[in-house]
Protein backbone atom coordinates (compact mmCIF):
# COMPACT_ATOMS: atom_id res chain seq x y z
CA UNK A 1 0.00 0.00 0.00
CA UNK A 2 1.38 3.39 -1.02
CA UNK A 3 0.72 5.92 1.75
CA UNK A 4 1.14 9.45 0.44
CA UNK A 5 0.76 12.87 2.04
CA UNK A 6 -2.40 13.48 -0.01
CA UNK A 7 -3.99 10.31 1.39
CA UNK A 8 -3.16 11.36 4.93
CA UNK A 9 -4.65 14.80 4.23
CA UNK A 10 -7.77 13.00 3.03
CA UNK A 11 -7.90 11.06 6.29
CA UNK A 12 -7.67 14.37 8.16
CA UNK A 13 -10.54 15.76 6.08
CA UNK A 14 -12.64 12.72 7.02
CA UNK A 15 -11.81 13.28 10.71
CA UNK A 16 -10.12 9.87 10.93
CA UNK A 17 -6.90 11.34 12.32
CA UNK A 18 -5.87 14.82 13.39
CA UNK A 19 -3.62 17.13 11.38
CA UNK A 20 -0.84 16.73 13.96
CA UNK A 21 -1.11 12.94 13.76
CA UNK A 22 -0.97 13.09 9.96
CA UNK A 23 2.25 15.13 10.05
CA UNK A 24 3.84 12.84 12.64
CA UNK A 25 2.79 9.70 10.76
CA UNK A 26 4.09 11.02 7.44
CA UNK A 27 7.45 11.91 8.99
CA UNK A 28 7.68 8.46 10.59
CA UNK A 29 6.86 6.64 7.34
CA UNK A 30 9.32 8.81 5.42
CA UNK A 31 12.14 7.90 7.80
CA UNK A 32 11.22 4.21 7.72
CA UNK A 33 11.22 4.04 3.91
CA UNK A 34 14.23 6.24 3.15
CA UNK A 35 16.44 3.17 2.58
CA UNK A 36 13.91 1.41 0.35
CA UNK A 37 14.29 1.84 -3.43
CA UNK A 38 11.67 4.21 -4.79
CA UNK A 39 11.00 5.83 -8.14
CA UNK A 40 12.32 9.25 -7.17
CA UNK A 41 14.80 11.46 -8.96
CA UNK A 42 17.39 10.91 -6.23
CA UNK A 43 17.16 7.13 -6.45
CA UNK A 44 17.19 7.22 -10.25
CA UNK A 45 20.47 9.15 -10.07
CA UNK A 46 21.85 6.65 -7.57
CA UNK A 47 21.11 3.60 -9.70
CA UNK A 48 21.89 5.24 -13.05
CA UNK A 49 25.33 6.32 -11.89
CA UNK A 50 25.99 3.03 -10.12
CA UNK A 51 24.97 0.88 -13.07
CA UNK A 52 27.09 2.98 -15.45
CA UNK A 53 30.12 2.48 -13.18
CA UNK A 54 29.42 -1.25 -12.83
CA UNK A 55 28.79 -1.62 -16.55
CA UNK A 56 32.07 0.14 -17.35
CA UNK A 57 33.99 -2.62 -15.56
CA UNK A 58 31.82 -5.51 -16.81
CA UNK A 59 29.58 -5.35 -19.88
CA UNK A 60 31.29 -2.37 -21.53
CA UNK A 61 34.91 -3.28 -20.82
CA UNK A 62 37.07 -2.43 -23.85
CA UNK A 63 39.98 -4.32 -25.37
CA UNK A 64 42.28 -1.45 -24.43
CA UNK A 65 42.63 -2.88 -20.93
CA UNK A 66 44.39 -5.93 -22.36
CA UNK A 67 47.43 -3.71 -22.95
CA UNK A 68 47.97 -3.44 -19.18
CA UNK A 69 48.74 -7.15 -18.96
CA UNK A 70 47.71 -9.48 -16.17
CA UNK A 71 49.68 -7.70 -13.43
CA UNK A 72 48.35 -4.31 -14.48
CA UNK A 73 44.74 -5.53 -14.52
CA UNK A 74 45.10 -7.04 -11.04
CA UNK A 75 46.71 -3.88 -9.67
CA UNK A 76 44.04 -1.58 -11.12
CA UNK A 77 41.23 -3.88 -9.92
CA UNK A 78 42.62 -3.94 -6.38
CA UNK A 79 43.01 -0.15 -6.42
CA UNK A 80 39.43 0.30 -7.66
CA UNK A 81 38.17 -2.14 -5.00
CA UNK A 82 40.02 -0.29 -2.21
CA UNK A 83 38.53 3.02 -3.31
CA UNK A 84 35.08 1.41 -3.63
CA UNK A 85 35.23 -0.03 -0.11
CA UNK A 86 36.41 3.29 1.31
CA UNK A 87 33.48 5.08 -0.32
CA UNK A 88 31.13 2.34 0.89
CA UNK A 89 32.27 2.75 4.48
CA UNK A 90 31.99 6.54 4.27
CA UNK A 91 28.46 6.39 2.88
CA UNK A 92 27.46 3.70 5.37
CA UNK A 93 28.66 5.91 8.24
CA UNK A 94 26.31 8.63 6.95
CA UNK A 95 23.37 6.15 6.80
CA UNK A 96 23.17 6.45 3.00
CA UNK A 97 22.28 2.80 2.53
CA UNK A 98 21.36 2.79 -1.17
CA UNK A 99 24.51 4.49 -2.58
CA UNK A 100 26.61 2.50 -0.09
CA UNK A 101 25.07 -0.73 -1.37
CA UNK A 102 25.72 0.29 -4.97
CA UNK A 103 29.39 1.00 -4.21
CA UNK A 104 29.77 -2.32 -2.39
CA UNK A 105 28.20 -4.07 -5.40
CA UNK A 106 30.72 -2.32 -7.65
CA UNK A 107 33.51 -3.91 -5.60
CA UNK A 108 32.00 -7.39 -6.01
CA UNK A 109 31.65 -6.88 -9.76
CA UNK A 110 35.40 -6.22 -9.99
CA UNK A 111 36.15 -9.76 -8.81
CA UNK A 112 35.97 -11.60 -12.17
CA UNK A 113 38.19 -8.96 -13.76
CA UNK A 114 40.78 -9.34 -11.00
CA UNK A 115 40.75 -13.15 -11.27
CA UNK A 116 41.07 -12.92 -15.05
CA UNK A 117 44.08 -10.64 -14.63
CA UNK A 118 45.60 -12.98 -12.07
CA UNK A 119 45.28 -15.97 -14.41
CA UNK A 120 46.83 -13.97 -17.23
CA UNK A 121 49.65 -12.88 -14.92
CA UNK A 122 50.37 -16.46 -13.80
CA UNK A 123 50.23 -17.73 -17.38
CA UNK A 124 47.42 -20.23 -16.72
CA UNK A 125 44.78 -18.66 -18.97
CA UNK A 126 43.74 -21.57 -21.25
CA UNK A 127 42.97 -19.86 -24.59
CA UNK A 128 42.96 -16.57 -26.49
CA UNK A 129 39.59 -15.33 -25.20
CA UNK A 130 39.51 -11.98 -23.39
CA UNK A 131 37.64 -10.62 -20.41
CA UNK A 132 34.93 -8.87 -22.40
CA UNK A 133 33.82 -12.32 -23.67
CA UNK A 134 32.88 -13.29 -20.11
CA UNK A 135 29.46 -11.68 -20.45
CA UNK A 136 28.90 -12.84 -24.04
CA UNK A 137 29.94 -16.47 -24.43
CA UNK A 138 29.64 -19.73 -22.51
CA UNK A 139 33.05 -21.21 -21.55
CA UNK A 140 34.02 -23.75 -18.92
CA UNK A 141 37.05 -21.76 -17.77
CA UNK A 142 34.90 -18.86 -16.59
CA UNK A 143 34.15 -21.06 -13.56
CA UNK A 144 37.20 -19.80 -11.64
CA UNK A 145 36.00 -16.23 -12.06
CA UNK A 146 32.46 -17.18 -11.06
CA UNK A 147 33.47 -19.12 -7.96
CA UNK A 148 35.66 -16.23 -6.87
CA UNK A 149 32.83 -13.76 -7.46
CA UNK A 150 30.44 -15.88 -5.38
CA UNK A 151 32.96 -16.09 -2.53
CA UNK A 152 33.65 -12.35 -2.51
CA UNK A 153 29.96 -11.55 -3.01
CA UNK A 154 28.89 -13.66 -0.04
CA UNK A 155 31.57 -12.15 2.19
CA UNK A 156 30.75 -8.57 1.24
CA UNK A 157 27.00 -9.20 1.54
CA UNK A 158 27.56 -10.78 4.95
CA UNK A 159 29.50 -7.73 6.13
CA UNK A 160 27.34 -4.93 4.72
CA UNK A 161 23.93 -6.64 4.39
CA UNK A 162 22.67 -4.45 1.54
CA UNK A 163 20.00 -6.15 -0.63
CA UNK A 164 21.51 -4.83 -3.90
CA UNK A 165 24.59 -6.98 -3.21
CA UNK A 166 22.52 -10.05 -4.07
CA UNK A 167 22.34 -8.87 -7.70
CA UNK A 168 25.88 -9.93 -8.77
CA UNK A 169 25.46 -13.17 -6.81
CA UNK A 170 22.24 -13.99 -8.69
CA UNK A 171 23.80 -13.13 -12.07
CA UNK A 172 26.86 -15.25 -11.29
CA UNK A 173 24.72 -18.23 -10.30
CA UNK A 174 22.93 -17.91 -13.65
CA UNK A 175 26.22 -17.76 -15.53
CA UNK A 176 27.58 -20.75 -13.63
CA UNK A 177 24.78 -23.07 -14.68
CA UNK A 178 25.54 -22.42 -18.34
CA UNK A 179 29.29 -22.79 -17.95
CA UNK A 180 28.99 -26.00 -15.92
CA UNK A 181 26.77 -27.45 -18.64
CA UNK A 182 29.40 -26.50 -21.24
CA UNK A 183 32.05 -28.28 -19.17
CA UNK A 184 29.96 -31.43 -18.76
CA UNK A 185 29.02 -31.55 -22.44
CA UNK A 186 32.60 -31.02 -23.62
CA UNK A 187 31.75 -27.61 -25.04
CA UNK A 188 29.13 -28.98 -27.44
CA UNK A 189 26.03 -27.38 -25.91
CA UNK A 190 22.93 -27.30 -28.10
CA UNK A 191 20.13 -24.76 -27.91
CA UNK A 192 17.76 -27.42 -26.54
CA UNK A 193 20.17 -28.35 -23.76
CA UNK A 194 20.74 -24.69 -22.95
CA UNK A 195 16.99 -24.11 -22.66
CA UNK A 196 16.56 -27.11 -20.34
CA UNK A 197 19.44 -26.03 -18.12
CA UNK A 198 18.11 -22.48 -17.97
CA UNK A 199 14.65 -23.73 -16.99
CA UNK A 200 15.80 -26.04 -14.21
CA UNK A 201 18.44 -23.67 -12.87
CA UNK A 202 15.77 -20.96 -12.80
CA UNK A 203 13.55 -23.24 -10.73
CA UNK A 204 16.39 -23.85 -8.30
CA UNK A 205 17.06 -20.12 -8.03
CA UNK A 206 13.36 -19.43 -7.41
CA UNK A 207 13.45 -22.05 -4.65
CA UNK A 208 16.51 -20.36 -3.15
CA UNK A 209 14.78 -16.98 -3.40
CA UNK A 210 11.71 -18.36 -1.62
CA UNK A 211 13.89 -19.73 1.19
CA UNK A 212 15.71 -16.41 1.53
CA UNK A 213 12.37 -14.59 1.46
CA UNK A 214 11.03 -16.62 4.37
CA UNK A 215 14.23 -16.21 6.36
CA UNK A 216 14.73 -12.47 5.82
CA UNK A 217 11.32 -10.88 5.17
CA UNK A 218 11.41 -9.10 8.55
CA UNK A 219 14.70 -7.33 7.77
CA UNK A 220 15.23 -6.44 4.10
CA UNK A 221 14.26 -7.71 0.67
CA UNK A 222 17.28 -9.91 -0.02
CA UNK A 223 15.26 -12.22 -2.28
CA UNK A 224 14.36 -9.58 -4.89
CA UNK A 225 17.24 -10.17 -7.34
CA UNK A 226 17.13 -13.93 -6.88
CA UNK A 227 13.47 -13.87 -7.90
CA UNK A 228 14.25 -11.63 -10.88
CA UNK A 229 16.95 -13.79 -12.41
CA UNK A 230 15.31 -17.04 -11.32
CA UNK A 231 12.09 -16.16 -13.12
CA UNK A 232 13.96 -14.88 -16.20
CA UNK A 233 15.99 -18.10 -16.43
CA UNK A 234 12.98 -20.36 -15.80
CA UNK A 235 10.54 -18.58 -18.09
CA UNK A 236 13.14 -18.10 -20.82
CA UNK A 237 14.03 -21.80 -20.76
CA UNK A 238 10.39 -22.82 -20.62
CA UNK A 239 9.41 -20.58 -23.52
CA UNK A 240 12.33 -21.87 -25.61
CA UNK A 241 11.11 -25.47 -25.53
CA UNK A 242 10.05 -26.69 -28.97
CA UNK A 243 6.87 -28.75 -29.18
CA UNK A 244 4.12 -29.27 -31.75
CA UNK A 245 1.95 -31.03 -29.16
CA UNK A 246 -1.20 -29.07 -28.31
CA UNK A 247 -1.28 -30.54 -24.82
CA UNK A 248 2.27 -29.31 -24.13
CA UNK A 249 1.34 -25.82 -25.29
CA UNK A 250 -1.72 -25.85 -23.04
CA UNK A 251 0.42 -26.97 -20.09
CA UNK A 252 2.74 -24.05 -20.89
CA UNK A 253 -0.29 -21.74 -20.67
CA UNK A 254 -1.31 -23.26 -17.33
CA UNK A 255 2.20 -22.82 -15.93
CA UNK A 256 2.09 -19.15 -16.88
CA UNK A 257 -1.27 -18.80 -15.13
CA UNK A 258 0.26 -20.42 -12.04
CA UNK A 259 3.11 -17.89 -12.25
CA UNK A 260 0.57 -15.07 -12.18
CA UNK A 261 -1.09 -16.64 -9.12
CA UNK A 262 2.27 -17.10 -7.40
CA UNK A 263 3.17 -13.49 -8.13
CA UNK A 264 -0.06 -12.24 -6.56
CA UNK A 265 0.36 -14.55 -3.57
CA UNK A 266 3.96 -13.56 -2.90
CA UNK A 267 3.48 -9.94 -4.07
CA UNK A 268 6.25 -10.39 -6.64
CA UNK A 269 5.51 -8.51 -9.86
CA UNK A 270 8.15 -10.37 -11.88
CA UNK A 271 6.03 -13.56 -11.79
CA UNK A 272 2.95 -11.65 -12.93
CA UNK A 273 4.76 -9.87 -15.78
CA UNK A 274 6.34 -12.96 -17.30
CA UNK A 275 3.26 -15.09 -16.62
CA UNK A 276 1.13 -12.53 -18.45
CA UNK A 277 3.57 -12.47 -21.39
CA UNK A 278 3.44 -16.26 -21.67
CA UNK A 279 -0.34 -16.36 -21.38
CA UNK A 280 -0.78 -13.69 -24.05
CA UNK A 281 1.66 -15.58 -26.27
CA UNK A 282 -0.42 -18.74 -26.00
CA UNK A 283 -3.69 -16.89 -26.68
CA UNK A 284 -2.05 -15.24 -29.68
CA UNK A 285 -1.01 -18.67 -30.93
CA UNK A 286 -4.61 -19.88 -30.65
CA UNK A 287 -5.97 -16.80 -32.42
CA UNK A 288 -3.51 -16.71 -35.33
CA UNK A 289 -2.73 -20.40 -35.84
CA UNK A 290 -5.32 -22.73 -34.38
CA UNK A 291 -8.56 -20.74 -34.71
CA UNK A 292 -7.57 -18.24 -37.38
CA UNK A 293 -10.73 -18.91 -39.43
CA UNK A 294 -13.13 -19.19 -36.50
CA UNK A 295 -15.66 -16.46 -35.81
CA UNK A 296 -16.56 -18.07 -32.48
CA UNK A 297 -13.11 -17.85 -30.85
CA UNK A 298 -13.16 -14.08 -30.08
CA UNK A 299 -16.64 -14.45 -28.58
CA UNK A 300 -15.58 -17.34 -26.35
CA UNK A 301 -12.43 -15.47 -25.32
CA UNK A 302 -14.49 -12.39 -24.46
CA UNK A 303 -16.82 -14.51 -22.33
CA UNK A 304 -13.85 -16.03 -20.52
CA UNK A 305 -12.39 -12.58 -19.87
CA UNK A 306 -15.66 -11.25 -18.46
CA UNK A 307 -15.98 -14.40 -16.36
CA UNK A 308 -12.57 -13.70 -14.84
CA UNK A 309 -13.68 -10.14 -14.07
CA UNK A 310 -16.78 -11.53 -12.32
CA UNK A 311 -14.54 -13.93 -10.41
CA UNK A 312 -12.53 -10.91 -9.26
CA UNK A 313 -15.71 -9.29 -7.95
CA UNK A 314 -16.59 -12.41 -5.96
CA UNK A 315 -13.03 -12.61 -4.64
CA UNK A 316 -13.17 -8.99 -3.46
CA UNK A 317 -16.41 -9.65 -1.57
CA UNK A 318 -15.10 -12.74 0.23
CA UNK A 319 -11.35 -12.08 0.21
CA UNK A 320 -10.93 -11.71 3.97
CA UNK A 321 -12.75 -14.94 4.81
CA UNK A 322 -11.03 -16.98 2.09
CA UNK A 323 -7.61 -15.59 2.99
CA UNK A 324 -7.98 -16.34 6.69
CA UNK A 325 -9.19 -19.92 6.12
CA UNK A 326 -6.58 -20.73 3.48
CA UNK A 327 -3.67 -19.31 5.48
CA UNK A 328 -4.65 -21.33 8.55
CA UNK A 329 -3.54 -24.45 6.66
CA UNK A 330 -0.11 -23.07 5.80
CA UNK A 331 3.14 -23.57 7.76
CA UNK A 332 3.89 -20.77 10.21
CA UNK A 333 6.94 -19.35 8.34
CA UNK A 334 4.97 -19.10 5.07
CA UNK A 335 1.98 -17.62 6.86
CA UNK A 336 4.18 -14.95 8.44
CA UNK A 337 5.68 -14.14 5.04
CA UNK A 338 2.28 -13.68 3.41
CA UNK A 339 1.00 -11.57 6.30
CA UNK A 340 4.08 -9.35 6.04
CA UNK A 341 3.48 -8.92 2.30
CA UNK A 342 -0.24 -8.07 2.75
Amino acid sequence: MDVTKNKLDGAVAENIISAQQAVALYQYLTIQSQDSPKFTFTHVLYYLGGLIAIGAMTLFMTLGWESFGGAGIVSISVLYAAVGLKITNALSAKNLAIPAGICATFVVCLTPLAIYGLQQWLGVWPDDSVYRDYHRYIQWHWLYMELGTLAVGVMVAWKYKYPFLIMPIAVTLWYMTMDISAMLSGGDITWELRALISMYSGLLMIGLAFWVDIRSHQTADYAFWLYIFGVIAFWGGLSSQNSDDQLSKFIYFCINLLMIGAGVLLVRKVFVIFGALGSCGYLGYLAFDVFQDSWLFPIVLTAIGLGIVFLGILWQKHEKTITQKSRSWLPAPLRELLEARS
